[in-house]
């Protein structure tokens, strides 16, 4: 007995120190690109009783997104305070949650309870439109890797939940009230935090200790809710962020700046930057009209007449947008919108049709919505050396944005709206819309985006994770 128990103590000990190709380690994925590598495809079709493997009860409601390693599904949430849709209770009593649940069966493996540092925001206006548990968590396969804001980032042991290390980044608040909701990352052995409300900063601390790596303080960090990813051109690894009016690429192993471009008419960064290959595509919002760019990472300086492909005015407002096949794709509206990779123009356009409300028309997908409110353009500073939201209840408003991004397995296209909508698109020559889910039995707040490992798909609700699988 002694023995099999060791085995088995061992074989988790193996499952959680590593990381595999079809794991969904961080927001969105693979370098945050929101595609699956896998082979597997999630099922086109699902509801309460239909391709549904498993439905776990969380703790309390959160905007953050499953990831998935091994056998392991870790989420964030907050419980304690405006945690339903009754009484608020009291702001003392604000917790942030942790939960890891077995991936064949969404049985809790073990979870975590946080006391909030106080004074945090009150629940309501435009901040329940965020929350208290909106960074996805991310892992290198033996740690998992939190970020609760002023509270401060925690690291886990992803086998037994022990918690091995807490440390701040700073404790300022948002100052127009919307929260922050940008996502840690992992990189050679240490955790990236976009600290940028709370420290105005990027800070990279050591993975297996906690302690600062680097720190990199800017204020033209403010007025950001993206999260960074990692690009590979010129022989190097670019550090690639979007800031309030620039994007910026940065060297992962100092933070310090590389080079930089303008993004016209933006004064936030909501959307997140992704990369096709060594290009970067970076999005601009706030009270103007949004702007896209595509740009060559690898560059130094002002790369904006060396390295930028193209300008274009398909931008997505909020939710992060999807490359496969020389396309991007974009939601706004529930209205898709591909646009060539090689020269910025529109390709097409789809209209997501179904229960949750009416999609704007084609020719309404740049309305501008309503925005969080912009400090200005990226402050890089004299020497350039600086290197997801839903009302849960208790005041704040169940209406307003989707801030689910666009996920890509095989030929389809997953998007969840706000009302619990999943829309399934097949991609080609023309987009068509090939189905259109809900669980009938939770049509709460689905502000999440979906996460996809060996062809099953994991959607968290305010109340609920799920994962939906083939059962054939």
């Amino acid at each position: 007995m002694f023995a099999r128990n060791l085995l088995f103590s061992l074989c988790i000990l193996l499952l959680a120190g590593s990381v595999t190709a079809a794991d969904w380690t961080r927001f969105r994925g693979p370098n945050g690109s929101g595609v699956s590598p896998d082979n597997a495809k999630p099922p086109t079709k699902w509801s309460d009783s239909e391709n549904i493997k498993w439905k776990a009860k969380l703790p309390g409601p959160g905007l953050s997104c499953p990831i998935v390693v091994g056998d392991r599904v870790v989420i964030t949430c907050w419980s304690g305070y405006a945690a339903g849709a009754d009484d608020k209770g009291s702001l003392e009593d604000l917790q942030r949650n942790v939960v890891c649940v077995h991936r064949e069966t969404g049985d809790v493996l073990w979870s975590h309870e946080e006391p909030a540092l106080l004074p945090e925001d009150t629940f309501g206006g435009m901040f329940a439109q965020n929350g208290y548990a909106s960074h996805t968590p991310a892992t290198d396969g033996e740690r998992v890797y939190v970020f609760f804001g002023k509270t401060g980032v925690l690291a886990f042991d992803l086998g037994d939940g022990r918690k091995l290390w807490q440390a701040s980044v700073g404790e300022n608040l948002e100052g127009k009230r919307w929260g922050s909701a940008s996502s840690p990352i992992v990189h050679n052995g240490m955790v990236i935090i976009p600290a940028f409300i709370e420290g105005d900063a990027l800070v990279a601390l050591d993975g297996k200790t906690g302690e600062v790596a680097w720190k990199q303080e800017a204020p033209g960090y403010r007025s950001n809710w993206s999260t960074p990813i990692l690009v590979e051109a010129n022989d190097r690894t670019d550090l690639v962020l979007a800031v309030p009016g620039e994007v910026w690429g940065l060297n992962p192993a100092n933070g310090k700046l590389r080079w930089y471009c303008e993004i016209p008419g933006a004064d936030d960064a909501r959307a997140s930057v992704i990369a096709d290959g060594d290009v970067v595509i970076a999005m601009g919002g706030g009270r103007g009209a949004s702007t896209a760019i595509a740009v060559r990472a690898g560059g130094k300086g002002d790369v904006k007449d060396t390295h930028q492909i193209w300008e274009g005015r398909d931008a997505s407002k909020i939710g992060t947008p999807v490359v496969r096949g020389g396309q991007l794709y974009m939601v706004n509206n529930k209205v898709v919108t591909s646009v060539d990779m090689k020269t910025g123009k529109r390709v097409g356009q789809a209209r997501l049709t179904g229960s949750g409300g009416g999609a704007a028309a084609p020719g309404d997908s740049n309305r501008e919505e309503r925005p969080p409110g912009g400090e200005g353009r990226g402050q890089r500073g004299g020497d350039r050396g600086q290197g997801g939201r839903g009302g849960f209840g208790g005041g704040g408003g169940m209406g307003g944005q989707d801030y689910s991004s666009p996920i890509i397995a095989g030929n389809n296209l997953y998007w969840a709206s706000r009302a619990g909508d999943v829309y399934v698109v097949e991609l080609g020559e023309s987009m068509k819309q090939v189905a259109h889910n809900s669980f009938d039995s939770d049509r709460g707040e689905y502000s999440s985006t979906p996460a996809i490992s060996n062809g099953e798909l994991f959607i968290r609700s305010a109340t609920s994770l799920y994962c939906v699988a083939d059962k054939e």
